[in-house]
């Protein structure tokens, strides 16, 4: 049976960066917290993928970024790996899969490895292996309802059961809230746009 790979990331931020499209001084979209679900055709998990990542240009996290993840700085200086790390786990994680994302977070991991590697750092894999796609356009309009949601709030918005305990904003999280509005689509008849992955 094929799989494919839904993830989702969590990055450095602060008030009014979104708004400012992290154009501040010094503030860059540094990744914390990667998560990620690799799902059968029928939607259910085959295997989680979750990890921490300690930021190097601004390590100390702002306490906009913990009040909205509730991700603790104790927490990234305790379990935090290397950005290299991480993103080399990771791809290998998505090595000859179709990767889903809601939103461009794949820019964001690509920006991640080309500072990595811009320290001298080895990112193992890349993203040649494997196949990412932003389907936020599509999900959006199967489901109009959905246009100003974020990934975390997709399964209250369809109205669907909590699909996992955590929170929005938290990337693991997120990834089961975002399978769960693919599994509730697909099973009222729309076609997820990704080959060879048909419910």
């Amino acid at each position: 049976m094929s799989t494919f790979v839904v993830f989702d990331l969590e990055f450095t931020t602060w008030h009014g960066a979104l708004e400012q499209d992290w154009g501040a001084p010094g503030q860059l979209r540094e990744i914390v917290q990667i998560g990620a679900l690799r799902l059968r055709e029928d939607f259910s998990v085959a295997e989680e993928y979750e990890a921490v990542v300690r930021p190097v240009v601004n390590p100390q996290l702002s306490p906009y970024f913990i009040e909205l993840t509730g991700i603790e700085q104790e927490m990234v200086d305790r379990e935090g790996v290397s950005a290299a790390e991480a993103l080399g786990d990771f791809l290998g994680f998505c090595r000859g899969q179709s990767v889903l994302s809601y939103g461009n977070d794949m820019v964001v991991l690509g920006e991640n490895v080309g500072w990595a590697r811009a320290r001298g750092e080895d990112v193992k894999h890349g993203f040649l292996a494997a196949h990412f796609l932003n389907i936020r356009p599509w999900l959006n309009a199967v489901a109009p309802e959905t246009e100003n949601s974020n990934v975390g709030r997709l399964w209250q918005v369809l109205g669907l059961p909590r699909p996992a305990a955590g929170k929005e904003h938290s990337a693991l999280f997120d990834c089961y809230s975002f399978a769960a509005a693919i599994k509730h689509l697909c099973g009222t008849g729309a076609v997820l746009p990704v080959g060879g992955i048909r419910r």
